[in-house]
């Protein structure tokens, strides 16, 4: 099994303010870090919830995305 985190952030569309988050995938396969990153750095605006999503259409595996938005922290898992 391979784990790939990085970090990165991204603007809340509520109210504009920067959001760090963590992203962690899980998978068999061998991913390119360079892939990784390009998708984090397209990722700069959205719902948690959504970012989570558009990662998962891309990457698929086991995905934990994790924030802490204005006071709460939120952990996204898919699937």
């Amino acid at each position: 099994m391979n784990t790939y985190t990085t970090e990165f952030f991204a603007f809340c569309p509520e109210n504009n303010i920067r959001v760090h988050y963590k992203w962690m995938v899980e998978t068999k396969q061998t991913l390119k870090v360079e892939d990784l990153i390009d998708a984090v750095t397209i990722a700069q605006r959205g719902y948690h919830e959504e970012i989570a999503d558009q990662l998962y259409k891309e990457f698929g595996n086991k995905q934990t995305l994790t924030a802490f938005h204005h006071g709460v922290l939120i952990e996204t898992t898919r699937p």
